[in-house]
């Protein structure tokens, strides 16, 4: 059966509803937390595992523009891709394994939103799209000052790793842990999510081939949001107790998800306003910026958006994995998002 009949009757919104609670609980107990001393901290929770995170120390103003940059706010789609992959996978563990992964593949959902927060956060500031709005509010170097964004981005990025590394007696879970930090690392860096920024800016005011935009993007955007469905396949005991095509498939998935992003996202900074965003509409044409809509035109771009839809159903169908509903959904909600 395709994975479209199988997500048929699908309840997404029911299904993320409860999903993002558990994120938007864990980020609120984790990200810069003011703490009195000589209290427990907060995130040592039902997860039973203490998190030393130490935003109780940070000064006022950091911890402000950190939680600023990361609460209240956007679609959370990565740490969703986390949450969706993980379900995937953990029906062929044990499971006796399923407490001690379920909780590195939240702490990996929430690590995976930490970095796309720095690098919205950089990403904004005048030295890079120099933005004003962003999640419907000002963006972080406009509301607290240039330096304190740097210094926000920068310790974001750091909790993310201290996220994914927590104290466990857990044998299983070292090895796990360093496979998370790997793939966030890779996603984030030189060949993923800054190195598709800096050619990005390198872009500006010239014409980009059809490839060249793509192979951008890939690195931009699509780097991190395949990667987050990889940490959350990552999150099993035993990779070997995978079937043989599932995590080639979720990395195709992933990388078609990826692209299919920044395509309807091109597409909509020239067909939405800014209220409808949460964002500046039509800043890229502003700025001279090479898009999809730009290289390929409106008509082109949204028939290429359905066609990476097709690519990453087809490849969940490739999987071998027997639940993959939440994946197809998301990739479906991804294409055909109105902001």
């Amino acid at each position: 059966m395709s994975a479209v009949l199988k997500s048929e009757g699908f309840d997404l919104r029911g299904w993320s509803v409860s999903r993002l609670d558990r994120v938007e609980q864990a980020l609120t107990r984790w990200v810069a937390a003011d703490v009195p001393d000589g209290h427990h901290h907060p995130a040592r929770d039902a997860l039973g595992h203490d998190a030393h995170v130490l935003g109780h120390e940070a000064p006022a103003a950091l911890r402000e523009a950190m939680r600023y940059a990361v609460l209240d706010g956007g679609k959370r789609l990565r740490p969703l891709l986390v949450l969706a992959a993980r379900e995937a996978v953990r029906g062929h563990e044990p499971d006796a394994a399923h407490a001690g992964l379920d909780d590195a593949a939240l702490r990996a959902a929430c690590a995976a939103e930490l970095i796309h927060a720095y690098s919205l956060v950089h990403d904004d500031m005048p030295c890079m799209d120099n933005d004003i709005l962003r999640r419907g509010k000002p963006t972080v170097h406009v509301r607290f000052g240039e330096a304190q964004a740097l210094l926000a981005g920068d310790a974001l990025q750091a909790l993310a790793f201290e996220l994914l590394t927590p104290d466990t007696d857990d044998a299983a879970l070292p090895a796990v842990q360093a496979r998370l930090c790997r793939l966030l690392a890779k996603a984030a860096g030189f060949e993923g999510m800054a190195g598709g920024q800096a050619i990005d800016l390198a872009s500006i005011g010239l014409q980009l081939s059809e490839d060249q935009l793509r192979g951008m993007h890939r690195l931009k955007t699509g780097a991190l949001l395949q990667g987050s469905v990889m940490l959350g396949a990552a999150c099993v005991q035993d990779r070997g107790s995978l079937p043989v095509t599932a995590l080639p498939a979720l990395a195709s998935y992933g990388a078609a998800l990826g692209l299919a992003f920044q395509v309807v996202d091109d597409i909509l900074d020239v067909t939405a306003d800014s209220a409808t965003l949460g964002k500046t509409a039509g800043k890229d044409a502003a700025q001279d910026k090479p898009t999809y809509v730009s290289v390929l035109g409106l008509d082109r771009s949204l028939s290429y958006a359905q066609e990476l839809l097709s690519q990453a159903l087809t490849a969940l169908d490739e999987s071998g994995l027997d639940d993959t509903r939440a994946l197809c959904a998301l990739a479906d909600m991804v294409v055909n998002r109105a902001s």
